[in-house]
Formats: structure tokens, sequence, C-alpha cells
């Protein structure tokens, strides 16, 4: 057993010396094969780089529109083609030839990003935008009105491939010539829908067209924008006191008539404050776009680049309005100067937004808005000042004065202004109080008033501070109408003109608001105007004492009844008719041509006159009408009681 152990062990252990060589041959064997497929693997992929100019020339010379895609996929092949040839072999002629293409095809891409931004970037229709800004006025839900500057598929063409230029291409160029060519496309946006009201607006009122996209166009979506209140308004007041007597139109000022604005004034302000809300609401929409397409650390300045053109537009065209203002102040055109209220009120409403809008922007670019509202303020309130004043010293111009008495030009102009500070009470009080006019007005600044900021009054404060304004220009207006009536040599056409005036202030500060706003400073202003106009009708009334004396009871002579009367007696009766006649006569000619617009006035002046003149007159021809005192009492007794009283109620009728 000991023998067959042996021999069993001896000859396993040579067939393990001989399986164990041939094992470990046939792992080198397969070694050795593994190798070499690597490396028959490694020069295939090496090789393919040698190949990747021939492969792909041909889609980098004919550009990436239409494949994108197809396109892209190339460039990464270059672009590691370049890669390896820089870090193996970096001078071999290979290098330089991927690197030219890879240069190529990045300028392709730049071309197609600037071609596809050209091509579908369009102006937004005026139509559009006013369908925009009109949907914060929307007291209905409506949908929103969506602004697509690039067609989606073209969105995000151009979002992969400004992508591909980042993180690849190493490229900011087409931050560049992103940003020129929106910043085109808004510019010509807010002109087109500048130009857009300039031909509209004469003709059909607010240029606005209610249809939006895929909408039918007959069916309105929106309601029009209100409008801003400008001028318009005090004419259409004007025309309302016309109609109703209190019309001053034959006075003369060197104040340019509110009247006679032209209405392209409001056309351009119209124009102007629907130009500064598309500027807030494009800009908004720009941003949403950029931050797609622009890498998030160089969006802000990209954007701030993109909105100067157009933000400079409008503010060059808000300091020409500043500048045409103080032109209008200089020849007293304070019409135009109101076209400034509308403006800065919409400029420091939307300023909010604004402020939004061009967050992250530079200084410069954030204190352009405010820099012009304090522009506006400033001239604003130089505005009301010099009108204060020029109504003060509005010189005396006897040719000027109204021959008739009726309300002056001057009057009715300060009157026109003044309303229109009441569309804009904030406004014009904010602007008094930002120069701080408190001082001089003798008003008080109580540090409860205002707050951090120098120019933010409390609107209570700046109320009060227009209120003593609109009193102050009131209180120009009367002493230079006492000035003026001076020029009148008589007595009784001076009270009339003074009187039409007044009573035209009085009836205008109660048609509207401004009695209310007077108020606050001046609480008996309504029952100071009452006296001054019943004062003036006293005074008119006197004209008639020279009439009236004549046969008046206290300056009759006594007679007995039944004597004879002496020839001294009938001359001095006589005398009395005479003297009546002839009064009656020439005042009722003279005052036929004077004038008292307002019919209730007139009618009351006319009573009150008729009343006083036909009761002395009647008592004084039922004592001495049937008296004997001529033989052609004819000649004596011209008029009877009620014709007295009709000559009378033909005062102040030029067609009587």
């Amino acid at each position: 057993m000991v023998s067959i152990l042996s021999s069993f062990e001896s000859r396993l252990m040579k067939l393990e010396n001989s399986i164990i060589p041939v094992h470990k041959q046939t792992e080198n064997l397969q070694r050795l094969q593994e190798n070499v497929e690597k490396t028959l693997s490694c020069l295939d992929h090496v090789i393919s780089y040698y190949h990747v100019a021939s492969d792909t020339e041909k889609i980098i010379r004919e550009g990436p529109t239409g494949r994108l895609e197809e396109y892209l996929g190339s460039m990464a092949k270059i672009q590691k083609a370049v890669e390896y040839f820089q870090d193996n072999s970096p001078d071999s002629p290979e290098l330089n030839k991927v690197k030219l293409l890879f240069e190529r095809g990045k300028e392709s891409l730049e071309s197609e990003f600037r071609s596809l931004m050209t091509r579908h970037s369009k102006v937004v229709s005026p139509v559009l935008i006013l369908d925009l800004i009109s949907g914060d006025d929307e007291l209905e839900v409506q949908e929103d009105v969506a602004l697509e500057h690039l067609p989606e598929s073209v969105l995000q063409d151009v979002i992969r491939i400004s992508r591909w230029l980042v993180e690849y291409g190493r490229n900011q160029d087409f931050m560049n010539v992103y940003y020129q060519i929106r910043s085109s496309q808004l510019d010509r946006s807010i002109k087109g829908l500048k130009e857009h009201f300039r031909k509209s607006s004469s003709s059909s009122g607010v240029p606005y067209s209610p249809a939006i996209p895929n909408k039918r166009k007959d069916t309105p979506t929106k309601k029009p924008p209100r409008r801003p209140g400008t001028i318009r308004k005090a004419q259409n007041l004007l025309k309302q006191y016309s109609q109703h007597g209190l019309d001053g139109k034959k006075g003369g000022s060197n104040l340019i008539p509110l009247e006679g604005r032209d209405d392209m004034l409001d056309v351009e302000t119209d124009a102007y404050i629907h130009c500064v809300s598309a500027f807030v609401k494009l800009a908004q929409s720009e941003y949403q776009l950029l931050a797609d397409i622009i890498p998030e650390h160089h969006q802000k300045k990209t954007f701030d680049s993109l909105i100067q053109d157009a933000l400079d537009g409008l503010m060059l065209e808000g300091e020409n309005i500043v500048s045409a203002a103080r032109k209008a102040i200089i020849r007293h055109d304070f019409s135009t100067v109101l076209t400034v209220f509308p403006i800065l009120r919409h400029l420091k409403q939307t300023k909010p937004e604004f402020d939004q809008v061009l967050q992250g922007t530079a200084a410069s670019t954030k204190n352009k808005l405010p820099g012009l509202i304090t522009s506006m303020e400033t001239i604003g309130a130089k505005a009301l000042e010099d009108f204060a004043d020029n109504i003060k010293n509005d010189p005396d111009k006897e040719y000027n004065m109204p021959k008739d008495g009726t309300v002056h030009e001057l009057t009715s102009n300060a009157i026109l202004f003044l309303q229109q500070l009441l569309d804009f009470q904030e406004t014009a009080g904010a602007m008094l109080a930002s120069q701080v006019l408190g001082d001089t007005y003798n008003i008080p600044l109580d540090p409860r008033e205002t707050s951090s900021s120098a120019t933010s009054y409390s609107s209570e404060f700046s109320k009060r501070l227009l209120s003593t304004y609109i009193c102050k220009v009131l209180g120009n207006l009367q002493l230079n109408l006492l000035s003026k009536s001076k020029v009148y040599e008589d007595p009784a056409l001076s009270a009339i003109f003074l009187h039409n005036n007044y009573n035209y202030i009085l009836k205008s500060l109660e048609k509207s608001e401004l009695i209310q706003l007077v108020a606050v400073t001046q609480k008996t202003a309504e029952r100071s105007y009452r006296e001054h106009i019943e004062q003036q009708i006293q005074t008119y009334q006197r004209s008639w004492l020279k009439v009236t004396d004549y046969i008046a009871e206290k300056n009759l002579p006594v007679f007995q009844s039944g004597v004879k009367l002496r020839d001294k007696e009938r001359q001095m009766i006589k005398e009395r008719f005479k003297g009546f006649n002839d009064g009656l006569e020439e005042l009722c000619k003279i005052q036929k041509a004077w004038a008292i617009p307002d019919t209730e006035q007139r009618d009351k002046i006319r009573q009150a006159q008729k009343n006083i003149v036909k009761e002395t007159y009647g008592a004084f021809l039922h004592r001495f009408g049937n008296v004997s005192f001529t033989k052609n009492p004819d000649k004596y007794i011209k008029y009877q009681v009620e014709q007295v009283g009709d000559m009378i109620d033909r005062l102040f009728d030029t067609s009587a």
C-alpha cells in the first residue's frame, strides 16, 4: 500500500509540474491578446481624431441653420480632438487644422445667434402695447396679454447656442449682440407707440384698438386706458360757463388764454405718459426673456445696457418738456406749463415699478427718473409762483379793458388755471412743499408732517400749502381787479365790472371743488365774496340817484291843494319831469351797452332797480300827473310807470 501510494503521489507531482507551466502560458497569451485588443481600440480612437476634421468639415462649412443638434454634436467632436492633440501632440499639424475648424464653427454659431435674434426679434405693435398697459385699469379679470418676443423653437435654439458659447466657446461677445438687437427693438417699439398717438389722436381721441392676437377684431376685450387729466377739462369748463353767461372773453391781459391752447399739447402729453408705462412693461418683459438667454452673473449688466437707449430717449423727452415749460413761463404761457402736472403725477405713480425694474442696474441708471422728477417739481413750483406774481402784476391797459364791464380775461384765465390744480392737488402740493414754501406762506413745518425725505410731505400739509397758494392767487387777482376798475371814468361801470368778476370767481369756485380747498385755510371766503358782490350792487344803484333825486319825496316842494300854482312852482315841476326823463333816457342808453353775463344776477339787479325807480316815479306821477303845470303835459309826462319798468328791463342787453 505504501508503495502504491508513493507511486501515485509521484505521478501527481509530475502531472502538476507539467500542467502549471501550460496554465501560466495560457494566461500570458490571454493577457497579450487583451493588450493587443486594447491597443487596437486605442489606435482606432486616436486615428478617429485624425479623421474628425474631414468628417465634420462639410457640416461646419454649411452652418448650423436648420440642424443645430447635429452641428453642436460635430462641434463636440472637434473640441475633443483639440483637447487630445493639445495634450498628446501639441506640435502636430492636425492640432492647427481642428483648431481652425473649431474657431470657424464658433463663428458660425455666433452668426447664427445674431441671425436668429435679428430675423425673429420684432417691434411690438402699438395695439399690443396698449393692451398690455391697459391691463392695470381693468375692473374685470381678463386674460393676461403675453408678449412673445421670439417663437418658442427659436428661443430654445438661442438658449442652446448661448449656453454653448459661454461653456465651450469662452465667448461673451454674443451678449453685446443680444443687447444691441433687443435695445433697438425696445426703442423702436416705444417710438412706434408715440407715432401711433400722433397719427390717431387728432381724429379718434385716444388711439386705442381693442384687438389682441387670436381674437375677433370687432370684439373689444380691453377698455381704453384712462386719460390723464389735462387742459381739455378746462376748455370744457369754459364752455359750460359760457352757456351760463359766466364767460369773460372781452377783456384782455398779458396771459395767453388757456382756451386757445393747441390740442397737440394734449396729444404729446398723453403719448409721453403712455410711453412711460410702455417702457416699464416692455422692460419687465425684456428682463424675463434675457434671464433665459444670458448667464445669471451677466444679466444685470446686459439689461442695463439694453434699456439705455429707450430710457435715455424718455428722459431726454422729459427734459425737453421741462425746457419748453421754462420758456413758456418766460412768455407767461402757463397753459403749456400745465402739461408738466399730469406727466409728473404719472412719473411719481410709476416710480415704484421703475425702481423694481431697474433693480441691480448702475446707480447712474437708477438716478435718471428721480432726477427728472426733481426737475419737473422745480419748474412746476416756479410756474406756480410766477403765475401768482403775474396775476398780481398784470398791467392796467385801458385798451384791454372790456367796454361793457364784463369778466376780464385775466379772471377767467386765473380761475381756469386754478381749476386744473384740482386734478393735481397732491402733485401741486408736493411742488410747493419741495421748494419749502411753507416759510413763504407762514405755514410752520410740523415734524410729524414730514418724513425722513426732504421732499416727502403729508397729504394734509400739502393740501394746506395748496389752499394757501390758491388764496394768494385769488387775493392777487382781487387787488389787480380793483386797480383795473379805476380805468373806468364811470363809477357805476366800475362797480358792474367788479361785480361781474367777483360773481364769476364765486360761481366758478362753487361749481368746482375749489371752494372746499379754499376753505381749508379761509373759512369765510364765500361769505366775503358775497359781501363784495352786494357792495358793488349798492355802488351801482347809487348811479340812479341822479335820476330818482329829481322826483324823490324829500326834494319836492309843498303845494297847497286847490290853490293855483305860481309860475315858479310850475317851472319847478317841469324841471323835475325833464330832469327825470333826461336822466332815465341817458342812463338806459348808456347802461344798455353794459353787460352782466350771469342771467340770475342780471335779473336780480334789474328787478331791484326797477322796483326802486317805479315806486319813486309812481308816487311822483300820482302826485303831479293831474296837476295843471303845463299846457303841453305830453312834453313832460313822457313815460308811464310800466314804460319805465320796460326800459329798465332792457338794461345790460345790447340786442335790445
